[in-house]
């Protein structure tokens, strides 16, 4: 590159500095939570941050429930009987804030919240080989009703952040399953059981195939998009999500 090319970047550069202060100053970041001025956009402020319990790497290795009073690295589930995803992580724990802001997206058109779950989502992926974001789908009555799927979003926020390639039709969702709120753990197998189907198995073949989801509860859905995909030729199942439930009696919500 010669010395004017050089410089056009400099002036490049310098204009989007000053393009970023002018709109800061005109529309400075607002807090995820409660709309209060923070310093970075997609962000929490100090009061809002108390109330989110963020989960991290650490808990069960497989699933990542949080482990405690114990030197194990699994949980006595996942070394009872080992789930066909590989790993699970979710940025935090189901809480109130944590469920407004899921809310907000899924029913409130609040799309832009999709890069706020995105950013404390991406420090939780490590895939193994070559991998894919693959969305818990949703049926197309829904989509249609709802008009966007909200795990599409923060599965396209993941893949511009790190460069991993997303494919929103690789699994589709072909049976309409009821609300799974308020169901025991087996009501919601049955009800998600036979309920998706690969569009194309080209597409998950020998790969890492990463579930994105905003809120994970059982993780009974999850399974069987992972039975799906396995059955598809996927070399491994990994799923994040931006919350998951920790508490049992949060299931009957």
């Amino acid at each position: 590159m010669g010395r004017r090319g050089r410089q056009d970047d400099m002036i490049a550069a310098a204009l989007r500095t000053c393009v970023r202060w002018a709109l800061d100053f005109a529309l400075p970041p607002r807090c995820a939570g409660c709309g209060a001025i923070v310093a970075e956009t997609h962000s929490f402020c100090a009061e809002c941050w108390k109330q989110v319990e963020f989960l991290g790497d650490g808990g069960c290795a497989t699933c990542g429930i949080p482990l405690q009073a114990t030197d194990s690295e699994t949980c006595a589930v996942c070394l009872a009987k080992p789930p066909r995803i590989a790993r699970t992580r979710a940025a935090v724990a189901y809480g109130e804030l944590p469920r407004s802001l899921a809310i907000r997206l899924k029913y409130g058109r609040k799309v832009a919240i999709a890069r706020t779950m995105a950013r404390y989502m991406a420090p939780l992926v490590s895939p193994n080989g070559e991998a894919i974001f693959v969305p818990v789908p949703l049926h197309w009555t829904r989509l249609w009703r709802r008009g966007f799927n909200q795990s599409a979003l923060v599965a396209r926020e993941l893949s511009r952040r790190l460069a991993i390639a997303s494919d929103p039709f690789a699994l589709r969702r072909i049976k309409r399953t009821p609300p799974l709120k308020g169901m025991s753990r087996l009501q919601r197998r049955k009800a998600v059981a036979g309920a998706f189907r690969i569009a194309d198995k080209a597409a998950v073949a020998g790969k890492t195939v990463i579930l994105v989801d905003d809120v994970l509860t059982t993780g009974s859905t999850a399974e069987a998009c992972a039975r799906t995909l396995k059955r598809a030729g996927a070399a491994r199942v990994e799923l994040v999500s931006w919350a998951r439930v920790v508490r049992p009696a949060q299931l009957i919500r």
